[in-house]
């Protein structure tokens, strides 16, 4: 088992300064292992800090600070990308996490890595219309991918999958559903949510589903997969399958308020996406409701992570808890007022 208690690794973390990345770097130092961070110059690397880990500036795009990055590492994580629902130009973010991700791995290659972790997305994964969990088998196509973000992610992961068929790439595949809980630093679409849910900003929700987990116990399974997942083979790192409204739900409860009263239907809420990505391309600050979301949300995007449970031991906590620390975390910072 290459990632052993007595094999230690160097390992290379891309999104290192980001949400997963962190709780990944700190997952890998409690273990013992050494963390290289690959951050983009002049990036906001507070997320790193007071940590043990070395700093290798650099960029997907520029494939000599790649292979400076690797030099000396025998493990790369993957877990950098491009994620926001709404982008002014899809095509940048197809380079990022399609040509970036391509980039990347034809390096390790030819670095000798001994063992990678690519992080997907269950966005790359099937649904099922009926609104039963999708599993890594449920099927799906670059059709049934909404939006720019879904669709390179559906294509990068193609790419890692061809590079281990093709050229015996050393890559397990993990698949996190939607992570919370601390260091959101953005924050990320869903920590948005949570965010002015907590602010009481969210008087009704539409009727949507989604599986959230803790972001460090997300970072727990990429470890995980790295000691003991199969090459080529895609483990769904999630947590706890809900709707909307109970999420927000949960969240009143935590921060006192009182919880969303109605819904909304889908169709009553595109004007406003319409209007609020209008204004993002004049303000350029990301739409806190995008067309391409109200799509998604026609369908409950609920999974399993039974595979990861049985071959990787990967264990979520309750949903409650990955909320509570999410919420804390955004007071401590003075967001929530």
């Amino acid at each position: 088992m290459i990632g052993n208690s007595t094999h230690r690794h160097k390992a290379l973390v891309t999104g290192a300064t980001g949400f997963v990345g962190s709780a990944l770097a700190r997952a890998l130092i409690a273990a013992g292992h050494g963390v290289r961070a690959l951050a983009r110059p002049g990036g906001d690397r507070a997320n790193l800090t007071g940590l043990p880990a070395e700093i290798a500036e650099g960029r997907l795009e520029d494939a000599a600070s790649l292979k400076a990055a690797l030099t000396g590492c025998t493990a790369l994580f993957h877990v950098a990308a491009d994620y926001r629902l709404w982008v002014p130009d899809p095509a940048a973010m197809l380079r990022t996490n399609v040509e970036g991700t391509r980039a990347l791995m034809q390096a390790a290659m030819a670095a000798g890595i001994e063992r990678i972790v690519y992080t997907s997305s269950v966005a790359a994964l099937g649904l099922h219309g009926d609104g039963t969990p999708a599993d890594e088998t449920t099927p799906s196509s670059l059709a049934d991918m909404i939006g720019p973000y879904k669709q390179s992610k559906f294509l990068a992961e193609q790419a890692v999958s061809e590079m281990v068929a093709r050229d015996g790439l050393p890559a397990v595949i993990v698949n996190p559903s939607t992570p919370i809980g601390p260091r959101d630093i953005k924050p990320t679409p869903t920590g948005r949510v949570v965010l002015e849910a907590a602010r009481g900003h969210m008087p009704a929700y539409v009727d949507t589903g989604l599986n959230l987990a803790h972001v460090d116990d997300v970072a727990a399974g990429h470890l995980m997969a790295f000691e003991r997942g199969r090459i080529g083979r895609r483990y769904i790192l999630g947590g706890e399958n809900l709707t909307l409204a109970a999420m927000l739900g949960q969240i009143a409860e935590i921060v006192g308020r009182r919880p969303p009263l109605f819904g909304i239907p889908r169709a009553a809420i595109y004007p406003i996406a319409v209007l609020a990505e209008t204004w993002a391309r004049l303000s350029g600050r990301e739409p806190f409701v995008t067309r391409d979301g109200l799509r998604m949300a026609g369908k409950k995007m609920f999974f399993s992570s039974a595979r990861a449970e049985i071959e990787l031991g990967y264990r979520a906590r309750p949903v409650r808890a990955a909320l509570e620390d999410a919420i804390a975390w955004f007071r401590g910072r003075g967001w929530c007022a």
